[in-house]
């Protein structure tokens, strides 16, 4: 019985501790929120101890290595999925791990990472001014876009100016997209679609491309309808890179995508092969009908357990100004909260961009994210 008393004990110790320490990093989160950029400098030069960062891009490691060399501050980042930074997140809450994390996906984010207290949303009082309010809690560093892309070699050249078009024969097998049950991100977007926002304005699409009211048979609405006959058409990869580059090939005449616009970086992609559709329809002054694509936040947060908070907040201030976004502003793709960031020259604005893509509602795609979830897996097999 003594044993156990004790063991209750030191459990009881431990978790008083950590809850502790999560508490007191959110009370110096709350009040850095009003410090200047030099007491937060001051501050994060006096914390002792690697600063340690995990992302989902490969370009947090070159901030990483840009802020470190600023500030004089050991930095080790670590470019990871999301699903290996949210198992993390879990399994270092109560120990050592990252002091700040930048990581997409809303609904998991709010649902786990935030729900379970895990992370604490920061906004520096450096940008505040110029991030919109729907935008600073959780604070997004940057949206990102995946929109429908295609070969323009050979003779039948794509021409799409309708989601519909997509769900033909002609692009059967035609179509490269990153299986959905492997990219969060991509599953989400699907959940969207079947929202009564975008089932309607697809309802609408149809009618204008067929010239007549769309019959949903066994489907619940237009979204799913689209979802099961899209995916039919697809051809599944792991990596946007890849298909970036497969489909940029002369052999992928007729074929066409939905991935990272930001890919198209890759020395490794011939984008003289390609065409991006909402570039072809904003000539027009119009969109693909009803979507060119989807667009999705990535979030800077501290950790609850950070031994770094105020080196995080600094990186975060960082990420958040001209500097720090150069890993992502030096090519088309990446789109700033901060509205004094423009994107790269020849991009669309992100207003523009919000208005031709389908962009997240984490509530909406925690509601009905099982019932998506099951029907998608059905038609990816």
């Amino acid at each position: 019985m003594k044993k156990l008393v004790s063991l209750f004990l030191a459990l009881m110790l431990v978790l008083t501790s950590t809850f502790a320490m999560a508490e007191s990093v959110a009370d110096l989160v709350k009040a850095g929120e009003a410090l200047t950029h030099d007491e937060l400098v001051a501050k994060a030069q006096a914390e002792e101890g690697t600063f340690v960062v995990y992302g989902n891009t490969s370009r947090i490691v070159t901030a990483g290595e840009n802020f470190a060399e600023l500030y004089g501050i050991t930095v080790e980042g670590s470019n990871l999925k999301d699903a290996e930074i949210y198992e993390k997140l879990a399994n270092e809450s109560k120990g050592n791990g990252a002091d700040m994390v930048m990581i997409q996906d809303g609904a998991s984010l709010r649902d786990v990472a935030i729900a379970q207290g895990y992370l604490v949303n920061f906004v520096p009082a450096s940008v505040k001014a110029n991030v919109a309010e729907g935008d600073q809690d959780p604070l997004v560093h940057q949206y990102i876009n995946k929109v429908f892309i295609w070969n323009n070699k050979g003779e039948n050249v794509p021409n799409i100016t309708n989601v519909w078009q997509l769900t033909e024969e002609q692009f059967k097998g035609n179509i490269v997209f990153k299986t959905p049950d492997a990219e969060q991100v991509n599953m989400n977007f699907l959940v969207m679609l079947t929202s009564e926002e975008w089932s309607g304005k697809l309802a609408e699409a149809y009618k204008n491309l067929y010239g007549k009211e769309i019959e949903l048979g066994e489907y619940e609405n237009a979204g799913y309808k689209w979802i099961a006959e899209f995916l039919a058409n697809c051809v599944f990869g792991n990596s946007d890179t890849t298909l970036a580059e497969e489909l940029s090939q002369e052999t992928a005449a007729g074929k066409a995508g939905l991935f990272v616009l930001s890919k198209l970086r890759s020395s490794s992609v011939y984008t003289e092969n390609l065409t991006v559709g909402q570039y072809e329809a904003a000539k027009n002054g119009t969109i693909i009908e009803p979507f060119s694509g989807f667009m999705y936040p990535m979030y800077a947060m501290v950790t609850a357990n950070s031994s770094r908070p105020y080196t995080a907040m600094l990186f975060i201030e960082y990420l958040m100004g001209a500097d720090g976004f150069k890993p992502w502003g030096k090519s088309i793709g990446a789109y700033s909260s901060n509205t004094e960031l423009a994107p790269l020259e020849g991009d669309l604005g992100l207003d523009a961009w919000k208005a031709s893509l389908v962009m997240e509602d984490p509530e909406y795609i925690l509601e009905n994210y099982e019932d998506v979830y099951s029907f998608v897996t059905l038609h990816i097999q």
